[in-house]
């Protein structure tokens, strides 16, 4: 009998992220994801809630577009404060570790030799490693498996803010411009019927990219979506009924 070879690559497959590119992905997914879905849910909310109150087209558009100013201010804030706060973090625990390399090589030596060897690497296959590492570049071996931070790559508070900021104004401008061009009689029901596409396919997107289910996503995202229109058109109607 003849012996095959099977030729076996080695390596990460190509269309899969991995280690701090996936940490990197999914923070980008995050802020884009959370960012058009306020966006939509929110700017959706508010303008059929006016719509359920009154009728005057203008008071609903600036209703409208006032939310999406003042959404997508907030969001880049929100972000760039959260994502600064994260990035401080990270440069406080790379100063630290810098430190503690400077002071006590042989300390963060045996240190790192113990990370590895708590992944399963045997004593000696353990500190090979942590020694090669250390010559090769000491803070980056502390930083990636210790505190999973590429010192080269720290998180953008900026690129942070700008992509929550557009991408909510993207979301925004969708119930935004459905209930400002649609006639009084279907405006309401196309605002609904287009917000749900849309956060089916954020949904849907954010499943995609992230390696998710996205039947559980695209749920989570129409469902919460619709739920909150219902209730912004039901206080409205009531106010517009009794004010």
């Amino acid at each position: 009998m003849s012996a095959e070879t099977v030729d076996v690559e080695v390596g990460p497959h190509d269309d899969e992220p991995h280690g701090e590119g996936m940490r990197s992905r999914l923070n980008w997914l995050r802020a884009g994801v959370l960012g058009a879905n306020d966006g939509i849910v929110s700017t959706a909310g508010l303008v059929v809630g006016v719509a359920g109150a009154t009728t005057d087209r203008t008071a609903i558009v600036v209703a409208g577009v006032a939310g999406l100013v003042a959404g997508a201010m907030s969001m880049a804030a929100g972000e760039y404060v959260s994502v600064s706060t994260q990035r401080d973090s990270e440069k406080a625990l790379l100063e630290k570790e810098r430190r503690e390399l400077h002071e006590e090589p042989d300390e963060e030596l045996a240190e790192l030799a113990g990370l590895y060897r708590d992944k399963g690497l045997d004593d000696t296959t353990a500190l090979e490693v942590a020694r090669q590492l250390t010559a090769h570049d000491a803070l980056r071996a502390h930083a990636d498996i210790e505190l999973g931070i590429d010192p080269d790559d720290l998180t953008s508070a900026w690129n942070a803010a700008f992509a929550s900021m557009i991408a909510f104004t993207l979301g925004a401008l969708l119930p935004l411009l459905t209930i400002a061009f649609f006639p009084e009689s279907t405006r309401v029901l196309v605002t609904v019927a287009s917000v749900a596409l849309a956060l089916a396919l954020t949904g849907f997107a954010s499943a995609r990219f992230g390696y998710g289910p996205a039947g559980r996503a695209v749920a989570r995202n129409v469902g919460g979506g619709i739920f909150a229109m219902v209730i912004t058109y039901a206080i409205g109607t009531l106010l517009g009924t009794n004010l």
